[in-house]
């Protein structure tokens, strides 16, 4: 007699037998932590800037570039990106996968104070 007669001569334990692998396989799938995918956060950081009466031109001359240039060198910077429109100027600045946010937020900050200064303005 061979381990395969018994689930020939009774086919209900062949059966029981089976669903009880799909069950603890199905109960693994579910249960298991997936490392492969971790959640990850995308990191944006946006500085807005309003000059009230200034055209785009102006607003990109003496608001954007300098800010713009002050940032730039700010660690974890993966695309930095400007926009000047009439009244407004926006830099958007996304960071790369892992850079500490708190960190670069804290450089911004910085470099935008030491701008101010050397402006002498509110920008």
């Amino acid at each position: 007699m061979s381990f395969t007669d018994i689930f020939v001569r009774r086919p209900v334990l062949a059966t029981v037998v089976s669903l009880l692998i799909l069950l603890v396989g199905a109960n693994s799938v579910w249960n298991l932590p997936v490392r492969q995918f971790p959640k990850v956060s995308d990191t944006t950081i946006t500085i807005t800037t309003s000059y009230p009466g200034a055209n785009a031109d102006q607003i990109k001359g003496f608001i954007t570039t300098p800010i713009q240039q002050a940032v730039a060198s700010t660690e974890g910077i993966d695309t930095l990106k400007s926009t000047s429109a009439q009244n407004v100027s926006t830099i958007t600045m996304k960071l790369k996968l892992g850079a500490d946010g708190d960190r670069a937020l804290a450089d911004v900050l910085s470099k935008i104070n030491e701008v101010k200064s050397v402006s002498g303005g509110n920008p």
